[in-house]
């Protein structure tokens, strides 16, 4: 049975930067305040015209396209993770194909938020390892921007987050000991309503003790968006972060060692940690909870934020191109977001 191995890797950040001193021009907040909670000290936001999801996920593929010295013609299959896709349907990875000019294979949209690049990842680990296909593109790719409510009403949330691509190639390999060793994904929905966008959808406030939508009275339609929703502000990100963080702490450690128990290793053997960019204070917390060195963990959210199903694969490049991976190392990847879902992965580089 071959082994998927990543083959080549890309990225891509719009070019307009926000630091944080910059958000201080719409909503009420200090570069101290966010550096002390997060990390970040700045991010990028796409061009509110012309630059979407699917067309930075696009410059991103290919890069990696070209660093694993294929061709658009050649890939198999596509996966497209994000939680702001350019459509509500269709999903961006038909997007990609079409722009990309390739054949007509299949296309996967994955949403499952900051685990979203993770579960692409396990998703075509396993197409590899039956010989489906033999050369996968994974992308994942956020333009967040439009959907932050910039407004001190919301600033625990709209500071967190930046846009941005990550992307990598799945190739089936045969080499002894190199790529992905396993994948491991876990769920719990109690928590779903914890990071949420609410609306516009169609729970019809089924799921939620308090009312989290106003619908118009009408007996049919015109309730996907209502006016009362836009009046009461109630388009934006819902983020209960003392809770998130609470649960975070615990399963990405948990996850991690089930991992590494299954390949029968040790956090001694991990040379490069990468967690989703959501807070830097996780990310450290994690690396000490395994007796990690700082040059052991890598972060960058201090320069991007938390890009979400980007976050992951775009680190990757830089850890790549920085030289921080090399061929043997073990690599760590694991993530925990909005759903709840978390997972880990272990690569053999």
């Amino acid at each position: 049975m071959p082994k998927a191995k990543v083959a080549g890797v890309g990225m891509y950040v719009p070019k307009n930067i926000y630091t944080n001193c910059d958000l201080t021009k719409f909503m009420d907040t200090t570069d101290e305040w966010i550096r002390e909670r997060t990390g970040i000290e700045q991010r990028h936001f796409a061009d509110r015209h012309g630059e979407s999801t699917a067309s930075m996920g696009i410059e991103a593929a290919k890069m990696a396209i070209e660093n694993a010295n294929l061709t658009p013609r050649d890939i198999d299959f596509i996966i497209f993770a994000t939680l702001s896709p350019d459509y509500y349907f269709p999903g961006c990875g038909v997007l990609v194909q079409r722009e990309l000019k390739m054949k007509e294979i299949g296309a996967l949209d994955v949403r499952n938020q900051c685990s979203g690049f993770m579960y692409a990842l396990s998703v075509g680990d396993q197409f590899i390892k039956t010989g489906m296909y033999k050369n996968i593109l994974v992308i994942g790719a956020e333009k967040q921007s439009f959907v932050l409510d910039m407004e001190t009403r919301s600033r625990n949330v709209s500071v967190l987050f930046g846009d941005g691509a990550g992307a990598i190639i799945l190739q089936a390999t045969n080499e002894p000991g190199k790529g992905i060793l396993s994948t491991h994904l876990h769920s719990d929905g109690n928590g779903a309503e914890a990071v949420a966008i609410y609306n516009p959808g169609t729970h019809a406030n089924r799921w939620v003790k308090e009312p989290v939508a106003d619908y118009e009275e009408a007996e049919v339609g015109n309730q996907f968006v209502s006016h009362k929703m836009i009046d009461n502000n109630q388009l934006w990100t819902h983020n209960d972060g003392h809770y998130v963080l609470k649960r975070a702490i615990v399963k990405i450690p948990e996850v991690i060692h089930e991992a590494l128990c299954a390949n029968r290793l040790t956090p001694d053997d991990i040379n490069l940690l990468i967690l989703n960019q959501s807070n830097m204070r996780i990310s450290q917390y994690v690396g000490q909870k395994l007796g990690l060195e700082e040059e052991e963990v890598y972060f960058n959210i201090q320069r991007y934020a938390n890009t979400t199903a980007a976050s992951i694969p775009l680190a990757i490049y830089e850890a790549y191109c920085e030289g921080r991976l090399k061929e043997g190392d073990l690599l760590c990847l694991s993530s925990f977001g909005s759903g709840f879902t978390w997972s880990s992965a272990l690569i053999r580089w």
